[in-house]
């Protein structure tokens, strides 16, 4: 048995409960998936001061987490301290925004972002750059309101971020979606159901790549 560790760098319990079943669900048989929450910061990361701060959570985190891992997912779209594990740890350690656009660009598909969070989008954007990716990315698509307020409201956040999926396969022309953050990973699943194109877990992204780092054979991608 093999063991992954999902480091939730919003303090939230409920939401790293939901990552863990989301990366269970998709890890190959012989992978076992525990979850730790960052015991500081909001519930929710919702713009870069935040993300930033995350990094350093994350890697007190890592660091309380003992060594019986195989591999380390940080479940934050942005991916704040995957550099900080990287330099502490031989394991393989993925993030979900990085894990999710390189599966977004597969056969150099364009890709885009549907989200909820209008103050990372210059993150988001520079995470497509730093990856190499900046020539398939179409863009982000925004859903209206508070973000920590719809997320609050599963049914109001899927049907928002199903409109701003539809905006980027329409408008932008992108051959397939990711929906943008951690928190929304029960929303990207039941969309990843509603379209023809794909539309990308980031949780399950992550979780098929990490299987691949660590020599198992991933699961089927469903999106």
């Amino acid at each position: 048995m093999k063991n992954i560790l999902v480091i939730n760098p919003n303090s939230s319990e409920a939401t790293t409960a939901m990552m863990v079943r989301i990366a269970a669900d998709e890890a190959p048989p012989g992978i076992k998936v525990s979850g730790m929450t960052a015991r500081r910061g909001p519930t929710m990361i919702v713009n870069e001061i935040e993300l930033k701060a995350a990094a350093l959570e994350v890697e007190e985190t890592w660091r309380a987490a003992g060594q019986s891992w195989s591999g380390v997912i940080i479940s934050a779209f942005g991916d704040p301290g995957i550099e900080l594990v990287r330099k502490a740890t031989q394991l393989p350690v993925v993030g979900i925004c990085e894990a999710s656009m390189l599966e977004a660009a597969q056969g150099g598909r364009r890709f885009g972002i549907a989200t909820v969070t209008p103050d990372l989008v210059e993150a988001i954007d520079a995470r497509a750059e730093e990856l190499g990716l900046a020539h398939l990315y179409t863009g982000i698509r925004l859903t209206p309101g508070d973000p920590r307020l719809l997320a609050a409201d599963p049914q109001a956040l899927e049907d928002a971020l199903g409109q701003a999926v539809k905006r980027c396969l329409e408008e932008d022309k992108a051959e397939a979606v990711i929906i943008g953050g951690g928190p929304l990973g029960q929303a990207a699943l039941g969309l990843a159901k509603k379209f023809n194109a794909p539309v990308i877990a980031p949780i399950s992204a992550a979780v098929r790549r990490l299987s691949a780092l660590i020599q198992l054979p991933p699961a089927p991608a469903t999106a």
